[in-house]
């Protein structure tokens, strides 16, 4: 088994970190984590893949960057795995909780990019709901330091995930994709955003072993 080893990406003023897990050739399968968590230290057990196999740990998260003050959104950390690609090309995503729904993102933004998109479950799933909460500014406990941020933490989990933003991206994966179901669903806990993809066009629900053999097999 291939010991873990980081590359650093340098993005704007966030040093990112990139772990591989397992290496190998042919296309990378990139592990995005949930909220509060980071790239595991092996490739997680059950999950088989026939190439190199990368984790990304988000800005606030892992060995990255902490930035001071928060200022956390969804949009920032699909600029984290957009660095990411631009540096190895294309990849096929398995995104845990938040890191499933940044990789909606990541898919429509780069659908060409993206060969196949598994979504599981994990922390931060759900985010902030379908509308925009409470105005108030929630402050972190003070005093606390490192990874994971805790602004990270709060901003992240109050980020509201609409359904037709979600939407918009699931149609921009089906206008660039060439896959005929380019995103899966593997997932116990199904917040509207899920709710709004599930029997939609492009969308498997096939056990994650199912789906990540099948893009395997995507050239």
């Amino acid at each position: 088994m291939t010991a873990r080893t980081t590359t650093w990406i340098q993005h704007n003023r966030i040093r990112l970190a990139l772990h591989e897990l397992q290496s190998g050739d042919g296309r990378p399968l990139l592990l995005l984590h949930g909220l509060g968590e980071s790239t595991p230290d092996a490739v997680p057990t059950g999950l088989r893949w026939p190439g190199p196999v990368l984790g990304l740990d988000f800005t606030g998260h892992g060995e990255s960057t902490v930035p001071v003050g928060g200022g956390y959104t969804a949009e920032i950390l699909v600029a984290d795995v957009d660095a990411v690609i631009a540096r190895v090309g294309s990849v096929t995503i398995v995104g845990r909780g938040l890191g499933a729904y940044i990789g909606l993102l990541v898919t429509g933004a780069r659908p060409e990019l993206v060969r196949g998109l598994a979504l599981t479950d994990g922390p931060g799933l759900v985010g902030g709901g379908t509308e925009p909460g409470s105005a108030a500014i929630v402050y972190p406990e003070t005093g606390r330091t490192g990874a994971p941020d805790p602004f990270a933490l709060v901003e992240l989990s109050r980020d509201p995930r609409p359904e037709s933003y979600v939407q918009n991206f699931m149609d921009f994966i089906l206008d660039g994709s060439d896959l005929a179901e380019p995103v899966n669903i593997d997932t116990a806990l199904r917040p509207p955003w899920i709710e709004a993809l599930l029997g939609g066009p492009g969308v498997s629900r096939h056990p994650l072993a199912v789906a990540l053999e099948r893009f395997a097999a995507v050239p």
